[in-house]
């Protein structure tokens, strides 16, 4: 099957989810550095896999998606942080852990497909 827009790609589809709930989990957060950098990279994930996509050839697609890949990880990263700074809820942490996991595996298969 191919893929003809960027809206078609489940990993996108699941950063956006991703980001979505990132936004209202963190939206009255008064850490503004750390909102703001976690919102950033996780809006860095679903954009670079929108960029990489329009770039139409596959070299260029795989390199967006290995930095799409880095920015789930500090995406990741910070919900530690996070959790252990009491700024998010263990449910909510596991969910958007889960999220991450996911759109990593997501991912990796892309990009052994290109």
């Amino acid at each position: 099957m191919k893929i003809e827009r960027f809206e078609d790609i489940i990993s996108w589809q699941k950063s956006k989810e991703l980001s979505v709930s990132i936004y209202k989990i963190f939206k009255s957060d008064t850490d503004f550095g750390f909102r703001n950098q976690i919102e950033r990279a996780s809006v860095s994930v679903m954009s670079n896999i929108a960029e990489g996509f329009e770039k139409q050839t596959n070299n260029e697609f795989r390199q967006f998606l290995y930095i799409t890949k880095g920015s789930c990880g500090e995406v990741r990263s910070m919900l530690y942080l996070a959790k252990d700074l009491d700024k998010i809820t263990i449910e909510n942490f596991k969910k958007l852990y889960s999220l991450t996991i996911e759109i990593s595996k997501l991912l990796s298969g892309l990009i052994k497909s290109l």
